[in-house]
């Protein structure tokens, strides 16, 4: 396993991280462990969680898992979403984030998260007051870095901003949604990370099991997310996804490679990505997965599986600045 710099933190981190939405929900506590150990023996030393997932049980599965070896893995996990019905239960107040925290660490029997995700800007919230809460949370060791999912390019940069004017303690890595299906990414918040020296764990790299194989613009699976998960039906709703698939899929058969193999493997090699989140449900399905670890994705092949989608624009719109019919580079 390739082990890379999380940001400028001097943390090491695989080239693989694992999310474990999965556990307590999709995979019981048995093909929970199962996989955790499967990926540990891969050489995974990253693992992504949340306080929401599976209603708590995610992180508390996680933490008796790390038990025995907490110092030989980076734990992360994240708050803003609802955790119960009472008024104050969401967001990324002070007044939540504390708590949050502190009941994240009793879910996963520790003293501390390694890296701890703002999960989504809050539109509610002044973000000082967000980055003031956390500056709380890190000086306790409560703690030990921060860092955003799920924010726009600009939101990042207005809480690096605050936190410099503030000196207070600098994000160090962020999380977004980046795929061959969803690539969004690649116009700002990918450029920013490489010029900020921000980590990045992007997550779904799958495009939530599109890019599995199961499905193309005439075959859908009986179960998936696709198939039952009204957010992620939402998410790829258009025909265009299912026949990218199709097309991917047939590539990745070209070239002798699992789709899932592939998928993972072409995020994994951008120079602004640090590690894709992965994700199971089972062991076979994680082995596909895991095996990106050790596929080599040459600038032919990038570029190969690149072409199947469609390239969003420059954040300008001015696509002629990608061709000769322009004023000229520097």
């Amino acid at each position: 396993m390739e082990y890379r710099f999380l940001g400028r933190t001097g943390v090491r981190v695989s080239k693989l991280a694992f999310g474990t939405m999965s556990f307590g929900g999709d995979a019981d506590e048995a093909t929970s462990a199962a996989m955790y150990a499967r990926c540990r023996d891969a050489g995974v030393n990253c693992f992504d969680c949340a306080n929401v997932y599976a209603k708590g049980e995610s992180e508390r599965i996680l933490g008796r898992l790390i038990a025995g070896h907490r110092d030989e893995v980076v734990v992360t996990t994240k708050a803003y979403f609802a955790t119960g019905d009472g008024p104050n239960d969401r967001g990324t107040s002070r007044y939540h984030l504390v708590r949050a925290v502190e009941q994240s660490l009793q879910r996963l029997g520790t003293d501390r998260v390694d890296v701890f995700f703002l999960h989504r800007f809050d539109d509610r919230t002044a973000l000082e007051e967000t980055l003031r809460a956390a500056e709380l949370l890190l000086s306790q060791g409560k703690v030990l870095y921060l860092a955003v999912s799920n924010f726009a390019a600009w939101q990042t940069m207005k809480a690096l901003s605050i936190a410099r004017d503030g000196r207070l303690t600098p994000l160090v890595a962020l999380q977004p949604m980046y795929s061959l299906a969803k690539r969004q990414a690649e116009v700002e918040i990918l450029p920013m990370a490489e010029a900020e020296g921000l980590g990045v764990l992007p997550y779904s790299p799958l495009g939530g099991g599109l890019l599995t194989g199961k499905y193309s613009g005439r075959q859908r699976p009986e179960v998936g997310r696709l198939v039952s998960n009204r957010m992620y039906q939402a998410r790829y709703e258009q025909a265009y996804y299912y026949e990218l698939a199709e097309r991917f899929s047939a590539l990745a058969g070209q070239r002798g490679v699992p789709p899932a193999t592939l998928a993972v493997a072409w995020v994994a090699a951008h120079p602004a990505v640090t590690a894709p989140l992965i994700g199971a449900r089972n062991l076979q399905q994680l082995d596909d997965v895991l095996a990106a670890a050790d596929l080599d994705v040459d600038p032919d092949l990038y570029a190969e599986v690149a072409g199947l989608s469609i390239a969003p624009p420059p954040a300008t719109d001015r696509v002629e600045e990608r061709t000769e019919h322009t004023y000229g580079q520097r």
